[in-house]
């Protein structure tokens, strides 16, 4: 069984910069892949950012060139680093972690975050 816990939401202004951070513990032995997704007033949850254990990753267009994600493989740990944050940047942020849970490779799960909230607002 598998948690994944989020930190680093919370109150910023416009132009401000925020990094979020998601630990993903329990019985994965091999993670593929770790991402955030988002959800605003309204509108649906939509991908941000994902990132390979590899290193391969890909973003949105409305977040390109201000936010960078990372990770560390032995930490099981992704990081979304959000600059010059906008008004519409506002949502609920979930983390998303995907891999196998046996050697073999055979069982492949998809886990989500409880969500952390971002508000950008003056």
């Amino acid at each position: 069984q598998v948690q994944l816990v989020e930190s680093g939401g919370g109150l910023v202004q416009p132009g401000g910069s925020l990094r979020l951070s998601c630990t993903a513990s329990g019985r994965f032995i091999n993670i593929n892949s770790m991402g955030w997704y988002r959800q605003a007033p309204g509108k649906e949850r939509a991908l941000v950012a994902r990132i390979t254990s590899g290193g391969t990753s890909n973003y949105a267009d409305s977040v390109k060139g201000r936010f960078t994600i990372s990770r560390d493989n032995a930490k099981n740990t992704v990081y979304l680093q959000m600059n010059s944050l906008k008004p519409d940047d506002t949502a609920v942020y979930y983390c998303h972690a995907e891999g196998y849970i046996d050697p073999e490779r055979t069982i492949d799960v998809d886990y989500w975050g409880k969500g952390t909230l971002v508000t950008v607002s003056s």
